[in-house]
């Protein structure tokens, strides 16, 4: 008997025996309609597609803004911004440790003049924007709020997302910066500030495809993702929000892989769990804040530097099984991104994927339409057992952060990250190109590289930014941000008043360092 990439058995023929146990309407319901199996809205994309986004950013400002003209030119819904690591991290371009990282695996942003240039031309009342970014989101969302201002935008009008999801990357990523306790006052501040400043504004994207990207198996990735939710809803209810007031702006982000039935059984699954978590567990009421709305990324762990034109086929499958899953958005990975970052063509041809998807194929023109199959039902239902035994065991620990601090998460995934490579370099895992059907004529390919002038150049913005400003504006500022991070006041506040005077990322967060620490792992972690 084969199995799921979850370890879970896959039947030969399933039949209505598979579906046995308890009542249809508890495990389904309808679409729109409690607990959401079938998708979060009752007429998903037959009204209209999925929101179409692309993961962009490299380089300068001046050069993602580009890019991003580019995009909306080409049709895509929704911007999604890259950061480069530095930016991730909290620092300054011209920061020593900065030293070679400068624009390389995204765009980098020193203060609100880089986010102007980022943003020029493009209409912030109109396109929504997803940000991925983690220990500093709440910088970079005020930056964009204040550029919005500028354009005359208010930031009831603004749509978009920041990622904000610090917990996996104690698991998974490693673009921490404060302790787990600190990074989660944050989180509760950002919260607390969004439903008064930007009520539209998707507060979190709690991320599961960083942990798959790590190796983590499907259940494994719904279970821990999960569980980090759990956790962001206790810190804001212990911080004296109302759970209907913000758990309607929480959203998610899940990996799609090539293996298509299991991925939709796992989208499915998510959003059942989670609709019972919301009801039962922390009393819910508002239909919105137990609805599981998220967004996908087709998995670029399983792209290949071989025969890369073969990532073509994954990358449609894979979109094709997050459609089927019912996702509210997607960005589909270009084709050439395991060798470098993407060229124009690959990235407008991953865009073009989608569009296929959404008007050429005939799967938008039905809700869910994997409903009632005996293989996915069945699955389905596994896949949810599976992924609330192991959020059990995680809640057994004393919740996600006592899990983190003994490194359960990360040491499970480790396991199931080794089982794969096993697997792979056995022959056992097919992957075409890499351990069969590999053929030694690639064609010569030329990608995109980022000029290693851009660090020189945001070193010569910073030095003319810190030149030009008030200095005396910008340490009172700073030194009420520190007092706010010491006390209990909303952070954002006094956050934003000293990026509106022009001081630099790598300032703001140096600020909260003082006050707050930084995380260092257990030995051995």
């Amino acid at each position: 008997m084969s199995t799921t990439e979850s370890g879970l058995p896959i039947e030969p023929v399933y039949g209505s025996e598979a579906l046995d146990g308890w009542p249809a309407e508890e495990r389904l319901g309808e679409p729109g309609g409690y607990p959401f199996t079938r998708g979060v809205y009752p007429t998903m994309y037959t009204g209209r597609p999925w929101t179409m986004r692309q993961y962009a950013g490299f380089g300068t400002a001046a050069e993602s803004n580009r890019r991003y003209h580019q995009l909306v030119e080409a049709g895509t819904g929704g911007l999604s911004v890259a950061f480069d690591l530095p930016t991730q991290m909290g620092y300054d371009s011209d920061a020593p440790v900065a030293a070679g990282e400068v624009g390389k695996v995204g765009v980098a942003i020193d203060s609100i003049e880089d986010m102007r240039v980022l943003f020029d031309g493009i209409p912030l009342g109109e396109v929504s924007t997803s940000m991925t970014i983690n220990a500093p989101a709440s910088l970079l969302l005020l930056l964009y709020q204040l550029v919005g201002q500028e354009q005359g935008v208010d930031g009831t009008r603004l749509t978009g997302t920041i990622q904000n999801d610090v917990l996996k990357e104690y698991i998974a990523r490693g673009t921490y910066i404060y302790p787990p306790a600190e990074s989660l006052r944050l989180t509760s501040d950002i919260f607390g500030y969004c439903r008064r400043e930007l009520p539209r504004w998707n507060t979190i994207s709690i991320s599961g495809y960083h942990m798959a990207e790590a190796g983590a198996t499907p259940v494994q990735e719904v279970a821990f993702t999960l569980a980090n939710a759990r956790e962001y809803v206790r810190a804001a209810l212990s911080a004296g929000l109302d759970v209907d007031e913000f758990a309607p702006r929480l959203s998610f982000f899940f990996v799609s892989r090539t293996t298509l039935l299991e991925e939709v059984a796992k989208f499915r699954a998510a959003r059942r769990i989670w609709a019972r978590v919301m009801r039962d567990e922390f009393g819910a009421t508002n239909p919105k804040s137990q609805m599981l709305r998220f967004h996908t990324q087709t998995a670029g762990v399983q792209l290949t530097a071989q025969q890369p034109e073969v990532n073509m086929v994954r990358v449609a499958v894979q979109a094709l099984a997050a459609v089927l899953g019912g996702t509210q958005s997607l960005h589909t990975n270009s084709y050439d991104e395991a060798i470098a970052l993407p060229t124009e063509k690959a990235a407008r041809l991953a865009l073009r994927t989608q569009q296929v998807l959404a008007y050429e194929t005939d799967v938008t023109r039905t809700v869910d339409p994997f409903a009632g199959s005996y293989a996915v039902e069945s699955l389905t239902d596994e896949l949810e057992a599976a992924a609330v035994e192991l959020m059990t065991r995680v809640e057994d620990m004393g919740g996600a952060v006592a899990a983190i601090e003994r490194g359960f998460q990360k040491d499970q995934i480790e396991h199931s990250a080794y089982d794969v490579a096993k697997q792979i370099d056995g022959g056992e895992r097919t992957v075409v190109g890499v351990n069969r059907y590999v053929t030694n004529d690639d064609e010569p390919y030329e990608p995109l590289r980022v000029d290693p002038a851009i660090e020189e150049a945001q070193a010569d913005r910073l030095t003319a930014l810190r030149s030009a400003r008030d200095g005396d504006t910008v340490g009172r500022a700073l030194d009420e941000l520190r007092a706010a991070a010491a006390g209990t006041d909303n952070v954002l506040v006094p956050m934003r008043a000293a990026l509106a005077g022009r001081a630099t990322v790598g300032e703001v967060c140096d600020a909260l360092r003082e006050v707050w620490g930084t995380y260092a792992p257990p030995a051995g972690f």
